[in-house]
């Protein structure tokens, strides 16, 4: 596998290739309406890319809201799963938000199929299973301290 970077991005062309990742594998893939998953929040969050070489393969954004770091559009290019690329994201990201004194816990909503993933990185579910974009979730929490 080539050489992993991750970026927290600050260019529109960056942002781009993110929008382009995840309308790979949540509109193309698992049938999400465009319009749900370009939700108008973008601008809102922090976005984070990964690449594998020169090859953006995985994004992910981050909210936040008052002391909470809500992670989201967590998305990994087919061809590069199960080669640990999200867990190599999410601790870049679960690093970045925890260099902020002010984030007391990190918020998720899980597919069901990635439950034991986030649980491996330390996430813990409650509540119950909810329909977001026709897709089964769970919320998922993590304390930052």
């Amino acid at each position: 596998m080539s050489e992993i970077t991750i970026t927290k991005i600050i260019s529109e062309e960056d942002l781009n290739r993110c929008f382009q990742i995840r309308t790979t594998v949540f509109v193309e893939e698992q049938n999400v309406p465009m319009d749900e998953e370009i939700d108008g929040l973008d601008g809102q969050a922090d976005h984070f890319l990964l690449y594998c070489g020169q090859i953006p393969v995985a994004t992910a954004r981050v909210r936040y809201l008052n002391d909470l770091a809500k992670i989201e559009r967590v998305a990994v290019l087919k061809g590069n799963r199960g080669h640990r690329i999200g867990h190599q994201l999410m601790g870049f990201i679960m690093a970045d938000i925890k260099k902020n004194p002010h984030i007391k816990r990190m918020k998720l909503g899980a597919q069901i199929q990635v439950i034991a993933f986030y649980e491996k990185l330390g996430f813990t579910c409650h509540g119950d299973i909810f329909l977001d974009a026709g897709i089964k979730h769970r919320w998922m929490s993590l304390d930052t301290g």
